[in-house]
């Protein structure tokens, strides 16, 4: 396997355990997406109403939040890869809700409406808030610190190569093929998935003994981060282009009722960000942002903040995808950056503790931008509302720029 990876940008690849987390993270990426994909499809045609669909990220993000710090406690003093395998399950009896339900929904939607779907969502925002942590954890074990940042692009690329895959499959899938067909290539994946991190050996990681209740161990990863002004203001940064940056959620009415272009080409939409991610994290194989990081982050962000104004006032079908892959590229910078910053600034028994934290402040954004979307856009409108999150975004990088010197002035060049 050597042999067909030479040169510095392959380095990480030559890592058995590491080739096994790629395919791993491609498997529940594509499942993840695919499923997002159909429920938010399956629940505007059911509702259209753009409220439920800020719903979806409320429910997903409240179980997320609630565990997330002590999954990140626990990913410190408990094996990571069969914390990431065990929570799995719940993902795969998730998918199994959704199928049965789609299956006999003539019988259970009279009875019991969407609300076995957001039963769905709750599992997966449960799991999110313990697999996040432990599966960066988990990362950080298996690359030597010296690969970190050629690790952390491959990962991207990969992951980012999977929403590429997962939403068009699903919205094609669901298109073509029907809602009970799609719904059952998410649980085969899911399954998958489970069994790839099964077959990684890992080593017991660092644990530093002390005395410290779980609360207060909680509280020194949380510090940790308030303390450390480049994890923080990436962390910062991120979080808030994501809350108001996001035109995701929104995508569904954006395909439904201005492009009209039905499921396939929602999924087709779904999965534009992550063509651009995926070329840039190719880009960044041979040319990392180790070099003036700070602002290269700050102008990944502006860039996206950008993308997403051009994309809400765009009514062209074409159009709107080339905008989405242009923030997709300007997002895998950014991506890359903080998974960098995370590995370098963290040390090995603190992983799963800051990346609890990283959980809620990049984690949580995802869903609660979707309740602010759907709010925002029962509010203002639809387009307005995108328009706004846009200008916010700006709002937060020239703040950003302002308050932290350290994130301004970091070149990772100097922490390897």
């Amino acid at each position: 396997m050597k042999k067909l990876f030479t040169g510095d940008a392959f380095a990480a690849m030559h890592v058995k355990n590491f080739r096994l987390y790629i395919l791993f993270r491609i498997f529940l990426t594509m499942a993840a997406l695919m499923q997002s994909v159909i429920v938010g499809w399956q629940i505007y045609d059911i509702t259209h109403d753009v409220l439920w669909l800020g719903f979806i990220g409320l429910t997903e993000v409240i179980p997320q939040v609630s565990i997330s710090l002590f999954a990140g406690h626990f990913t410190d003093i408990w094996d990571r890869r069969k914390m990431v395998n065990y929570s799995i399950i719940l993902l795969i009896i998730g998918a199994i809700i959704l199928l049965v339900y789609s299956i006999n929904i003539d019988f259970f939607f009279p009875k019991y409406g969407v609300f076995p779907i957001f039963i769905t969502i709750f599992l997966t925002g449960l799991t999110r808030g313990i697999i996040s942590p432990a599966q960066i954890a988990l990362f950080g074990q298996l690359i030597p610190r010296n690969l970190y940042a050629n690790a952390a692009t491959w990962n991207s690329a990969n992951w980012q190569m999977a929403m590429v895959l997962g939403p068009a499959i699903g919205g094609m899938v669901y298109g073509f093929r029907g809602i009970v067909t799609a719904y059952s290539l998410v649980l085969a994946f899911f399954v998958i998935a489970f069994f790839l991190i099964m077959l990684i050996k890992t080593k017991k990681h660092d644990v530093l003994e002390s005395n410290e209740g779980v609360l207060t161990r909680i509280r020194t990863g949380i510090d940790f981060v308030f303390q450390t002004p480049e994890l923080l203001g990436a962390f910062t940064l991120d979080m808030f282009a994501v809350l108001f940056g996001g035109a995701v959620a929104m995508l569904p009415v954006f395909a439904s009722d201005i492009l009209h272009v039905g499921p396939q080409g929602l999924g087709l939409l779904r999965a534009c960000p992550a063509i651009g991610a995926t070329i840039m994290a190719v880009v960044m194989m041979f040319r990392p942002p180790v070099k003036k990081t700070g602002k290269v982050l700050f102008i990944s962000v502006l860039g996206f903040g950008l993308s997403m104004i051009a994309f809400a006032l765009s009514k062209n079908f074409i159009l709107s995808g080339s905008i989405l892959i242009i923030s997709g590229a300007f997002d895998s910078i950014s991506v890359v950056i903080r998974g960098t910053i995370l590995q370098l600034f963290t040390p090995d028994h603190m992983r799963g503790r800051v990346a609890s934290v990283s959980s809620i402040f990049i984690g949580s954004s995802n869903e609660l931008g979707a309740f602010e979307s759907g709010v925002a856009a029962r509010i203002m409108g639809l387009v307005p509302s995108v328009v706004f999150g846009g200008f916010m975004t700006l709002a937060v990088v020239f703040t950003t720029i302002k308050v932290n010197k350290p994130l301004r002035r970091l070149s990772l060049k100097d922490k390897m």
